[in-house]
């Protein structure tokens, strides 16, 4: 009865939270776009180098649209957003804010000081307050397609500091 009542700290090296920001559905029309005008375009000059070049043309495009797949997680008590990480013992306030309400927080409510990691193909974000007094940056703004999941593993996980493998 009582270990149902206790949580377990997190195992480290998983993730309370994990996402790729992957195109939209316009990201993967463009690529592919891209490629068949390609080979419209080479069309006259064979059909085997048309052919070739749009291959080569489409399989280089999904390549840059896997790197361009930012990753957001919280794992091992720490927030990462793209290249950049934040303890979760140093976050304060957490808001999942919905498309309008992300639209107003990178306009007319944004703070120059802010650490934006920006995906035009996820409209909705997480606004996570930073409580480091060292720390310049007043809050980090972090795309996400599920604002509402990475706001409750933000908050699950400062609740419950990780522990670290020695």
């Amino acid at each position: 009865m009582l270990g149902d009542m206790v949580a377990s700290p997190p195992v480290p090296g998983t993730a309370t939270h994990s996402e790729r920001l992957w195109f939209g559905p316009t990201g993967w029309f463009g690529v592919l776009g891209f490629a068949v005008v390609l080979v419209i375009a080479l069309y006259p000059v064979g059909v085997a180098p048309a052919l070739v070049a749009g291959a080569v043309t489409l399989a280089v495009g999904l390549a840059v649209a896997a790197a361009w797949a930012t990753r957001v997680r919280v794992a091992d008590g720490e927030l990462w957003a793209g290249p950049a990480h934040l303890p979760l013992t140093l976050t304060g306030e957490v808001r999942a804010l919905d498309a309008g309400a992300t639209r107003e927080e990178l306009g007319p409510r944004l703070d120059a000081r802010a650490y934006v990691l920006l995906r035009a193909w996820a409209r909705t974000a997480v606004r996570v307050e930073v409580a480091d007094p060292a720390d310049p940056t007043p809050y980090w703004l972090v795309s996400t397609r599920r604002p509402a999941d990475l706001a409750a593993a933000i908050t699950a996980g400062r609740e419950r500091p990780a522990t670290r493998a020695v």
